[in-house]
């Protein structure tokens, strides 16, 4: 995940039902365990950087319940890195539902299974119906959320560092004679999602990758350029990564007939709906200027930066991306496991000879 000049790529999603397409077709991604096991070894031997998970306990509704079903994150992680050999694992964790002596103890066990391949992608909170379905509250105002979230880290960061027990007096977290032990040999890659003003103060100062969409690469690099000068101006560095939707075919009408076809003609609107409407009134993952001109994206591919047509013309709006400033970006399928092939064999060698990937090698591989 820290290598210099790898323009870094996983997936998104693939515990979830429906991964990120809104979508009825009968071929839609199933989350089942032996589906991510069967992805993560084609991920694993291809090289992909690692994969990132989203924490969800209740569904966005219509006919197909978009995420409705979701394998829990610390243990599908831990269970994909027992199972592989190089690729990073995220766990994705909602503050308000996880204690943080609970989670710095997971991810430093987790830390030992992986041997230095584990992630932890922090969410603040921001979805009201699974808050009211876990018997909490979500607080109205971003900077309780975020005051929340960084003592939160900081407790964590407290149990990885501190080799005598120690009391934790803080605003929401009391303490007494604790000690985090084991702890994890190396850094662990810490991720946020964040659009709010607080949301971006808090990624900059404690994550070393900030996940932001990608709508109008136009004003995509500004904004890149902005967030890592925020960063440089607190003392840190970050990256910053996004997500993508990818329908990669041998023809350009291939793959747009079939974006109609899932996207469009047998898209979930309902859920598409929902979806869009929490977007609106709790989060700022979106700029809200632009949401509602991009209802479609969300049902494509969850509002991902759409990477449609050709390998060559895949492999263009990935350039296009890393040109823009972004780090990295994440891949998601209609059907991870049947499309990522194709994929891999036509597009990242596009990326190597566009110099922004290496190549894997048997030695990297078998490492």
């Amino acid at each position: 995940m820290f290598a210099e000049g790898q323009f870094v790529l996983g997936t998104f999603a693939s515990n979830c039902s429906g991964g990120m397409s809104v979508t009825k077709v009968p071929e839609r991604w199933v989350n089942s365990w032996d589906n991510n096991l069967k992805l993560a070894r084609l991920l694993d031997d291809a090289g992909i950087d690692f994969m990132l998970p989203i924490a969800r306990w209740i569904g966005y509704g219509g006919e197909t319940n978009f995420h409705g079903g979701v394998l829990e994150t610390m243990t599908w992680a831990a269970g994909l890195l027992a199972s592989t050999q190089n690729i990073n694992v995220f766990a994705t964790i909602h503050t308000a539902a996880n204690h943080p002596a609970v989670v710095a103890k997971q991810i430093a066990t987790i830390d030992q299974i992986s041997r230095g391949r584990i992630g932890l992608n922090i969410v603040a909170g921001w979805n009201e119906p699974e808050y009211k379905a876990l018997g909490l509250d979500l607080p109205a105002g971003h900077e309780e959320r975020y005051a929340y979230a960084q003592e939160w880290f900081d407790v964590i960061k407290a149990l990885w560092s501190c080799t005598e027990t120690f009391d934790w007096d803080g605003a929401f977290f009391k303490l007494k004679g604790i000690l985090g032990d084991p702890r994890p040999s190396r850094k662990v890659p810490i991720l946020n999602a964040a659009g709010s003003g607080e949301g971006r103060a808090f990624a900059v100062k404690n994550a070393d990758f900030l996940f932001t969409p990608a709508i109008d690469l136009s004003r995509s690099g500004e904004e890149i350029a902005a967030l890592k000068q925020q960063a440089r101006d607190v003392g840190s560095k970050v990256g910053v990564l996004t997500f993508s939707h990818v329908v990669c075919r041998p023809t350009e009408k291939e793959a747009k007939d079939y974006l109609q076809h899932f996207g469009q003609d047998n898209a979930d609107w309902a859920a598409v709906d929902n979806l869009v409407r929490l977007q609106f009134a709790h989060a700022h993952s979106f700029p809200h200027d632009l949401l509602a001109l991009i209802r479609d994206r969300m049902a494509a591919g969850h509002g991902g930066f759409p990477l449609v047509g050709t390998p060559e013309q895949v492999a263009e709006g990935l350039i296009a991306l890393h040109k823009a400033g972004f780090n990295g970006t994440t891949l998601s399928f209609v059907d991870y496991a049947e499309e990522f092939p194709y994929f891999r064999d036509t597009v990242l060698p596009m990326l190597e000879s566009a110099g922004i990937r290496r190549a894997v090698t048997k030695a990297a591989k078998a490492a």
